[in-house]
């Protein structure tokens, strides 16, 4: 079975978060493929499943080492990447790819003849419930006054779940300690498995938000690039109106903390249908392989 090693949302090579992506998976078990995932050892994995295609799309499952998800930010633009460079093999604007969650587009621009940004429209948003900022406060280490009380702590999901809190600056986003016990019981109660802080100041000036998502240590206790989680960032500073308006294009940064400098582009705005959600990136293709059957 053929693979790919591809590093996402990355400026250069081993800066954002790495992927393998396996084509031609047809005849795999959902059993077989998550043993892969397993080997892998990669926060997530995708097989394309289907080489040409299927009510308009290349159908594909996301599995990380201990389940398979519906959907993921950082998979989707990487195997986009793969679908267009490696079976189609030529310059397209756009592709879509079949998820469990449902069809997400992806459209590219070009440099050169290769593919430079990449953007997924992601699913229309929802929005669950409020959290109390004491509660949160205990969980990340903070004292309350750390947490930006303008805006609310809130659920939010494209097709995975964030509990999504605005931080003051990147002070309370270094002094972060998590107390993993107490975030467990958070995430049993949501159903989320992650928590995405940001803060309005940034390291690099040309940045408008720094990002943190954090996990369990059992899972993915820090992870440097997460499509899906700014995603749901991008709907929440629309529906708070975070910076004043019903629309943002901003760029963020994400994994400073591990030194895995990402980089991710929002853009999100009010529809009469709701809110529109795009998220961008680059995609840095790193190697190839063959899997032994």
């Amino acid at each position: 079975m053929r693979f790919y090693i591809v590093d996402v949302f990355a400026e250069s090579k081993y800066a954002g978060n790495q992927l393998a992506v396996f084509r031609d998976c047809s005849k795999l078990t959902t059993a077989e493929m998550l043993r892969i995932a397993q080997e892998m050892h990669y926060s997530e994995t995708t097989f394309v499943t289907s080489e040409e295609p299927h009510e308009g799309g290349y159908d594909v499952r996301v599995f990380t080492p201990a389940f398979e998800l519906p959907f993921a930010g950082h998979p989707t633009l990487g195997t986009a990447y793969i679908v267009q460079s490696q079976i189609i093999g030529r310059p397209i604007e756009k592709v879509a790819l079949n998820m469990k969650v449902g069809q997400i587009p992806v459209s590219f621009s070009y440099k050169r003849g290769m593919p430079d940004i990449l953007w997924m429209r992601q699913k229309a948003p929802t929005f669950g419930r409020t959290f109390d900022r004491g509660r949160i406060a205990d969980i990340l280490g903070l004292k309350v006054p750390d947490i930006d009380q303008r805006f609310p702590i809130r659920l939010v999901s494209t097709g995975v779940p964030f509990v999504i809190v605005p931080l003051k600056g990147l002070r309370p986003i270094k002094k972060i300690n998590v107390d993993n016990p107490a975030l467990r019981k958070l995430f049993k109660e949501t159903k989320s498995s992650v928590i995405l802080v940001f803060s309005p100041e940034t390291y690099s000036k040309e940045n408008q938000l720094n990002v943190r998502v954090l996990g369990v240590p059992e899972n993915i206790p820090e992870d440097p690039a997460t499509g899906s989680g700014n995603g749901c960032l991008a709907a929440y500073l629309v529906k708070h109106r975070y910076f004043g308006t019903d629309e943002v294009d901003v760029r963020v940064e994400q994994g400073y903390e591990i030194n895995r400098r990402s980089l991710l582009l929002l853009r999100a705005k009010k529809t009469p249908e709701g809110i529109e959600v795009s998220v961008g990136g680059r995609v840095q293709f790193i190697a190839k392989g063959e899997f032994p059957e």
